[in-house]
């Protein structure tokens, strides 16, 4: 029963990531296609309706959002409208909560945490991985400014949030991973190694 058992847990562990990804990509395609399909066909005929457009409807509205968010007024009011969210006792804890993972993944913040350091604590020998956040002491707060210390996110395993820590720069190592690369490996505790893995795919 253990040889049963384990090799069941072997194929659901090597099955189950691949089933999501399709599913949550199905699942955007159906939605996407149901919601913008029932608006098109409102304007245009059913014989010149095909399936497929409410799906290329939505990808072209999100090309087009992305466009926006690089002019200026478009974000100024995209950020006004945020804080009516922010406002709000209960939507404002799962809004900002989801807010704060995507943009893990979004090109804007990987510029902003542009490197990835292992963080020392104490004497104790641990290390932690971090994100430098701003390196630039003037562009701190006023009484956390100081010649030798840096802002520095460090991001926690299997749940969403993090803490923003004030080091000295001899506190910090830098490491040779990319923003993607360790922020999944941070994310799912080092158990798959994704880091590894995902060095040695590019090679």
């Amino acid at each position: 029963m253990k040889f049963i058992g384990r090799n069941i847990l072997t194929g659901l562990v090597a099955i189950l990531p691949v089933f999501l990804t399709l599913y949550l990509l199905y699942w955007f395609a159906v939605t996407a296609e149901t919601a913008l399909g029932k608006m098109i066909r409102v304007v245009l005929p059913d014989d010149l309706y095909w399936p497929g457009m409410g799906l290329a409807a939505t990808l072209l509205a999100v090309f087009l959002l992305g466009l926006l968010m690089h002019a200026y007024v478009f974000r100024r009011l995209f950020a006004r409208a945020e804080q009516l969210l922010y406002h709000m006792p209960l939507i404002k804890t799962v809004y900002s909560a989801i807010r704060d993972f995507f943009n893990y993944f979004s090109p804007t913040s990987k510029r902003e945490f542009e490197q990835v350091v292992s963080v020392s604590i104490g004497d104790t020998g641990m290390q932690v991985i971090g994100f430098v956040t701003q390196a630039v002491s003037e562009q701190l707060p006023e009484d956390f400014r100081g010649e030798d210390s840096i802002l520095v996110y460090l991001p926690l395993s299997y749940m969403i949030g993090g803490y923003a820590v004030l080091m000295p720069r001899s506190a910090v190592r830098p490491l040779n991973m990319n923003m993607e690369e360790a922020m999944r490996f941070t994310l799912t505790a080092g158990v798959t190694g994704s880091a590894a893995r995902a060095r040695k795919g590019d090679k």
